[in-house]
């Protein structure tokens, strides 16, 4: 087995990404009450208490492969054992962020999957008083570290080129998407879920399946959903992205949520819309998607099954079209956050959104429609986007503004125009979670959510080609803290404080 890390110790550009050191250290110890935001959900009460931190990666920036890193909001988690708090009441740690399919403006390319590991430091910053935004990048300081590639079995290199061909099912795989031009495993990955053993979970969109892969990259096992949410096009599977199947999930619409309970043993996969038998066709009729649940306590030594299926109803604007999720985080037992939004911002449409929300879900009142005729996809859960009445929803509740103006305009970052390098990315994708370790508010966690840029940048780089995408869109990150019931993320800490830098 091949192992294919590529390390480098690189920083981002001083007073681009990481500014003066710990510069915009708040004197404030705990955010100010005025900002906080409650909602009740199963009794509970849960809290937003603002954004802490911001920071950035420059849209220019090369990983050590040569490519511009890019897309890196698809996906991120916090690595095992990275997360501390300073005597300075700074914290340090490392994400794991993993791009999608890379720069596809002009159609797919033979992009490798891939994952990142990033360090920070977190310097919460509690104040009121609004930052000039060169001082808010000081809030989150950023450190590119190292590149993992993806691989099939036998070490062969994975493909971003739409899945336009099937690999027959054999004695270790269900039938797999591939490019048809090399033959490789289509990948476009979107979830991630990082074990304790060093595999990792990746969910992606062409399947829309779920893998396990190994610590160096390839390709352990895969999880193959119902029939109902395989895609069909008059009745044979066709995994491409470029038009909706028959039946199945829509195009580029597949398990964009991924995340596993704290027991480590379930795992959950959230799919970004409805399914086109459900309505998912439409925006006006999309809104009733499917979140899955499996039992991997024995994986690889036992093939992961489905245990769990519910319907969440996702919000929709005020013209009724569906706002499609981006991510899935498990919070405590039935109780997850769901990152739901529009496409608008720096780098989509249009400079003004309305809607980007780590929202709160409960499954605790939804009927499980696991192993039903649900699972047949001549049998529609919500036709034409009306969902059945035999079946039980999800409890949805708006949680976390991201496009809130007070809080954005303490880090100097707005919504709407101008359109530059302070204005909120288009597609935030990715949620985690880590322990803000204050004995006063044990609840208490950080919210990080960094967005997919879509490696736009006017001096990118693509399998050693230089192109210019006519913008430069950083791939920005974010910081909330947030009051969770029941939550743990224990996993993910290093005891102890460390000394200051």
């Amino acid at each position: 087995m091949r192992v294919l890390i590529i390390a480098a110790l690189l920083s981002f550009k001083a007073g681009t990404a990481l500014g003066r050191p710990l510069g915009a250290r708040s004197p404030r110890t705990e955010p100010d009450p005025s900002f906080a935001v409650n909602v009740t959900v199963g009794g509970k009460q849960y809290v937003n208490k603002g954004l802490v931190g911001f920071g950035l990666i420059p849209s220019n920036f090369k990983e050590s492969t040569g490519d511009t890193i890019g897309g890196i909001g698809s996906a991120i988690a916090l690595k095992r054992g990275s997360f501390s708090k300073l005597a300075n009441g700074s914290f340090t740690g490392t994400a794991v962020v993993q791009p999608d399919r890379g720069f596809n403006i002009d159609g797919t390319i033979d992009y490798q999957a891939r994952q990142h590991q990033i360090d920070f430091v977190l310097s919460p910053y509690y104040d009121t008083d609004d930052l000039a935004f060169e001082d808010g990048l000081e809030t989150l300081q950023l450190t590119y570290r190292s590149t993992l590639l993806y691989t099939d079995r036998e070490s062969q290199k994975t493909t971003g080129l739409d899945a336009l061909g099937v690999r027959p099912a054999d004695a270790a795989d269900p039938p797999l998407p591939i490019a048809p031009s090399n033959g490789h495993l289509a990948v476009d990955a979107e979830g991630l879920v990082l074990n304790a053993d060093g595999t990792f979970w990746v969910s992606d969109e062409y399947g829309p399946y779920i893998y396990l892969m190994s610590a160096a990259g390839e390709l352990v096992q895969t999880i193959q959903p119902p029939e109902a949410i395989l895609p069909f096009i008059d009745g044979t599977l066709n995994f491409t992205s470029a038009v909706d199947p028959t039946t199945g999930r829509a195009g580029n619409q597949g398990f964009e949520g991924l995340t596993v309970d704290s027991s480590g043993n379930t795992l959950y996969a959230l799919l970004q819309s409805a399914t086109i038998q459900d309505g998912g066709s439409d925006k006006s009729t999309s809104r009733f998607t499917r979140l899955l649940a499996y039992d991997v306590s024995n994986a690889p030594l036992v093939s992961p099954s489905l245990i769990g299926e519910f319907v969440v109803p996702l919000p929709q604007s005020s013209k009724d079209n569906t706002r499609a999720a981006s991510e899935l985080h498990f919070v405590s037992e039935n109780v997850f956050l769901v990152l739901s939004r529009d496409g608008d911002g720096h780098g989509g449409d249009d400079a003004k959104s309305s809607y980007k929300q780590a929202d709160l879900l409960d499954i605790s009142g939804a009927t499980d429609i696991h192993g039903t005729k649900f699972d047949d996809p001549s049998n529609p859960v919500a036709p034409k986007g009306k969902l059945d009445k035999s079946v039980t929803a999800g409890t949805y509740v708006s949680f976390v503004d991201f496009l809130d103006d007070t809080q954005l305009g303490r880090f100097g970052v707005h919504n709407g125009k101008p359109v530059d390098q302070t204005l909120i990315d288009a597609k935030w994708e990715s949620l985690a979670l880590a322990p803000c370790m204050d004995p006063n508010f044990p609840d208490d966690f950080f919210l990080f959510t960094a967005a997919d840029n879509d490696f736009i940048s006017e001096e990118g780089v693509a399998l050693g080609q230089p192109f210019d995408a006519g913008l430069d869109v950083d791939n920005q990150f974010m910081v909330f803290r947030l009051t969770l019931p029941g939550a743990s993320a224990s996993d993910i800490t290093n005891t102890g404080i460390s000394p200051t830098y």
